[in-house]
């Protein structure tokens, strides 16, 4: 009970139904303090945490919901209640913690006080539903050892969250990289392990629904690397210019010189190939060679949504709006 009572839960939801049942029943058997945050569900979703005893914070409309702003106030919450807590997991509300999984991780960040976050496996629960639910099982399964970043599902140490303010409550996307990064710059450590750390219920099984994640995706690298433009690191401002390149760049060079190079410039497409060929050699190492070559179709293919969400991002930026959230469920 001694190492429990050094941690708490924060789950963090919209319209999960009983997926954050089930979530919040797997944190409450791994400590008794946690905190439902809920973002203006319809479903019952609050009630069905009450119903657990499980403490509610129910976000108000005095600013847009994202899922950084949850987990801070999530956060807040969970040490006003029990200020004695030194660890803090984080978990989506379609998201089930695994069994033996705090434990673990709560022994490697306490023996190592330069460690900021342990995070492992995130697996999805049902990976036969679709291949998108497949490639997201595949994409989660990142190199084990020290990690420039986690994702929503994480243990991280109070002090080094605290030190750096949390999360960047304005991201609509992209905040666990964003934070991980500040952490970083503390001197912080991210480690992920080779421990199973949560089952993932994506319920993406539509080719639209893919697309939406992808250009939620590219909006977030849109807008922490403008976010972090000055830093000297340049903190994913690669990963944006080759959306630029690929999505807008390499098809407007193929359209524009059709008329000075004789219809030649069409095979420029003909490097779309080659991206994929490259994308799906570096992943067929991590297992299956059938998934390895759909993420290797899918990782060339998504380019083009996530200059969708690049160009969202910059144009709301141009009229000073705020970017609304991009769901895909």
């Amino acid at each position: 009970m001694e190492k429990v009572s050094q941690f708490g839960i924060v789950a963090i939801g919209r319209n999960e139904g009983d997926r954050l049942v089930a979530c919040l029943k797997a944190a409450i058997a791994q400590s008794p303090f946690a905190v439902y945050v809920d973002s203006g569900s319809t479903d019952g979703s609050v009630e069905n945490a009450r119903s657990l005893h499980v403490e509610v914070v129910e976000l108000d409309l005095s600013a847009p919901f994202t899922a950084a702003r949850a987990r801070n106030v999530g956060c807040d919450r969970l040490l006003e209640r029990y200020p004695h807590l030194e660890y803090v997991q984080f978990v989506d509300g379609d998201c089930t913690l695994i069994e033996g999984w705090c434990d673990r991780a709560l022994a490697i960040l306490q023996a190592d006080p330069t460690l900021a976050v342990v995070c492992g496996r995130r697996r999805e629960r049902f990976p036969q539903a679709s291949i998108f639910n497949a490639l997201c099982d595949f994409e989660w399964n990142t190199p084990v050892g020290e990690a420039l970043a986690c994702g929503g599902d994480a243990l991280m140490r109070v002090a080094a969250f605290q030190k750096v303010g949390g999360y960047a409550p304005s991201l609509i996307a992209g905040e666990e990289p964003e934070l991980c990064f500040r952490l970083r710059q503390q001197g912080g450590r991210i480690l992920r392990i080779d421990w199973d750390m949560t089952w993932h219920d994506a319920q993406m099984l539509a080719f639209s629904q893919w697309w939406r994640r992808a250009i939620r995706g590219g909006h977030a690298f849109a807008e922490v690397s403008w976010l972090h433009r000055r830093d000297p690191e340049g903190f994913w401002q690669r990963e944006s210019r080759r959306i630029w390149l690929w999505g807008a760049i390499v098809p407007l060079l193929s359209f524009i010189l059709l008329p000075v190079t004789n219809g030649w410039s069409g095979l420029l497409w003909l490097l779309y190939l080659l991206l994929g060929f490259k994308t799906y050699r570096h992943a067929r190492c991590q297992g299956s060679v059938s998934l390895a070559f759909y993420y290797g179709v899918f990782c060339t293919l998504a380019k083009f949504p996530e200059l969708q969400g690049q160009l969202r991002f910059h144009l709301n930026r141009f009229k000073g709006d705020r970017s609304a959230l991009i769901e895909y469920k």
